[in-house]
């Protein structure tokens, strides 16, 4: 699908195909995404996941998660964390997406102080689906094992989601 689409985006269209396309493309690159985060989980689970642990400042982390994602801006002081980057950036993503995606959000915020990162608002939908009590978001869940794999922690405090990685 992805191959035909990026080829569709080549050829002159005009409206409203070159938007349907446009939607395609998004759609395939969110797919592979998202089989690659899988990719990820299983090789976690069968401990075959080496990360590439590396000194990394925590708001770097959250900019480039927060970009990824409409409406997300980070903000704040970070500080060294001792993380895989990739993974991190993942899991920070993913719960980003979450939050925005079952919270019927168009903004939201990422703070970062040091280790700790706050994503908010969190609505009280999108909190059980964020935390896994409900598994309604595989993007979520796959955020939740690979922040629980490096060493952090995931959990609600009153309408923020905190992310603690280690430091």
């Amino acid at each position: 699908m992805s191959g035909f689409a990026r080829t569709l985006q080549r050829t002159p269209l005009g409206d409203p195909q070159d938007k349907y396309v446009e939607m395609m493309v998004a759609a395939s690159n969110q797919l592979a995404e998202l089989l690659e985060d899988v990719g990820l989980v299983a090789r976690i689970e069968s401990g075959r996941w080496e990360p590439n642990v590396q000194k990394i400042d925590s708001l770097e982390l959250a900019r480039n998660a927060a970009d990824a994602v409409e409406g997300a801006r980070a903000d704040g002081s970070g500080g060294p964390v001792r993380i895989d980057r990739d993974g991190a950036e993942t899991a920070l993503r993913q719960l980003a997406r979450c939050a925005v995606r079952h919270g019927g959000l168009k903004e939201l915020d990422v703070h970062v102080a040091g280790a700790e990162i706050a994503i908010s608002p969190i609505t009280d939908g999108a909190a059980p689906i964020l935390l896994g009590k409900e598994a309604r978001d595989l993007g979520a869940l796959i955020a939740l094992r690979i922040v629980h794999a490096l060493g952090g922690t995931v959990e609600l405090d009153g309408g923020r989601l905190l992310v603690r990685l280690p430091a």
